[in-house]
């Protein structure tokens, strides 16, 4: 891991004019004391690591497993709120590349952190960062084993890449759904964007609690690390909802040459949501399509119904069945009649046409 400023030894060097360089505010903080300070630590050992003192990891083979890699990009003003704590940004970091894991049934074994930190990042800002980070490292049972730290002139810019393990030939894709599968989500679908607005003070008619709840939602989603593992055998195509259940379902059909229905009374929705819905603070298109819920969702067979159901009771976590893959192409979402729903929105993209 290491850290660049254009300066060899310093975060936050003055350029020759005598400006301050992009960088870490703090001139009192060198680049190796940073990443001893607040970055080895988080190695927990871990030897592939080297302490954080080289520029690369060394990972040994796992023989008899696949590797799953994955890399998630975080930017300021776009996936979280410039004003939001360092601690909860970092934990989302983690939380949202953990996320892609679990949805390819894979166990995390390591991640590696690049930073592109803006010179007004302080040295409590950092020490509250890499705290934050640590906590969920330690939670979910992952070291840090490298990446790089950069100062930017532009908004602040974290990329997190999670390197997992399954059995060979066992983890779960986008591919493989197949006509008259179950389609099946964790959780509840729609708290993320809900969790925004309410982040952004836009929600009036909601509790408090609501409030609270909804946006603990969008800065800390629950990556399903103890399902995700669980599904192998039982999911035939899997993916974790970050743009959209309609969106992020389009892209498993697409992948897998299907076609799929969803009922929209099965939606599972949690009271705030289903408060939210009632009071008109939002509808049913902006639930289904909103991003950032980071749930599994995933097909299987009708035969698997009993045993995800006994999956669902032994995690703890509400698993539902909300619709069918189908022959044929598109996905269709329907009223209790069976007819269709039009909506007016897909789902979150990064660049849409005319951007």
């Amino acid at each position: 891991m290491r850290c660049s400023t254009g300066s060899p030894r310093r975060c936050g060097r003055r350029n020759s004019g005598g400006e301050p360089e992009p960088g870490v505010r703090d001139e009192s903080i060198d680049e190796f004391a940073l990443i001893a300070e607040l970055f080895a630590p988080l190695t927990f050992g871990s030897p592939a690591a080297r302490g954080l003192v080289d520029d690369a990891a060394f990972l040994p083979a796992d023989p008899g497993y696949d590797t799953v890699l994955t890399v998630d990009a975080l930017v300021a003003g776009v996936h979280f709120l410039d004003e939001d704590p360092p601690e909860l940004i970092a934990r989302k970091l983690i939380r949202v590349n953990l996320s892609d894991l679990a949805a390819k049934g894979a166990e995390p074994v390591a991640v590696m952190l690049a930073a592109a930190f803006p010179r007004a990042v302080t040295a409590d800002w950092l020490r509250r960062f890499a705290a934050g980070l640590g906590q969920d490292l330690a939670a979910f049972g992952v070291p840090l084993i490298g990446g790089d730290t950069v100062a930017t002139p532009g908004p602040l810019t974290l990329s997190l890449t999670a390197l997992g393990r399954v059995p060979a030939g066992t983890g779960l894709e986008r591919r493989g759904a197949r006509p008259g599968d179950d389609l099946w989500v964790s959780g509840t679908i729609g708290d993320g964007a809900l969790g925004l607005r309410a982040a952004r003070g836009e929600l009036s008619t909601l509790s408090a609690e609501d409030i609270a709840f909804l946006a603990d939602r969008y800065r800390l989603p629950q990556p399903r690390v103890g399902l995700g593992p669980r599904l192998r055998g039982h999911a035939g195509a899997a993916m974790d909802i970050s743009d959209g259940l309609v969106q992020d379902l389009a892209h498993l059909s697409r992948v897998s040459g299907v076609g799929a229905r969803v009922e929209a009374a099965r939606i599972p929705l949690s009271p705030p949501a289903c408060r939210a819905l009632a009071s008109g603070e939002t509808t049913l298109a902006d639930l289904l399509c909103g991003g950032d819920d980071y749930e599994v969702l995933f097909a299987a067979p009708v035969a698997a119904a009993a045993e995800i159901a006994a999956l669902a009771e032994d995690l703890g976590l509400p698993l539902t069945r909300i619709g069918c893959v189908l022959s044929g192409t598109g996905v269709d979402v329907v009223d209790p009649a069976g007819k269709a729903i039009s909506l007016s929105r897909g789902g979150w993209r990064h660049f849409r046409a005319g951007d």
